[in-house]
């Protein structure tokens, strides 16, 4: 069992940056991040392999956000810059049992509980 903690939301404005924060209580090997804002599906956002050397973005965050890892602190980031009033949602981080970068939430075995972030205009 792998236990996932997300910190690092809260409110911002419009333009500004977040960066979230993904603790993984054991190994893991693909992450991603997804986010479910109010009356929406949840939906993908960004997913990175174990080594870090691949990551898959949606087109709505692609050139603002960016998602990392560091192994030996089994956490993975995402650095979230330019932010716009549609980023507000609940952001989910979740790990895989394999290492396919998958942009679907069935892809993921373990998620986190969430963190709000709030983009105010």
């Amino acid at each position: 069992q792998v236990h996932v903690v997300e910190s690092g939301g809260g409110l911002v404005q419009a333009g500004g940056s977040l960066r979230l924060s993904c603790a993984a209580s054991g190994r893991t090997f693909a992450m991603g991040w997804f986010r479910q804002a109010p009356g929406k599906e949840r939906e993908f956002v960004a997913t990175i392999s174990r080594s870090g050397s691949s990551t898959l973005y949606a087109d709505s965050v692609k050139g603002r956000f960016t998602i990392s890892r560091d192994n030996a602190k089994n956490t993975v980031y995402l650095q979230m810059n330019s932010l716009k009033p549609e980023d507000t949602a609940i952001y989910y981080c979740a790990a895989s049992i394999n290492n396919q970068l998958v942009q679907e939430t069935f892809g993921y075995n373990y998620w986190g509980q969430g963190t709000q972030v709030t983009v105010s205009s």
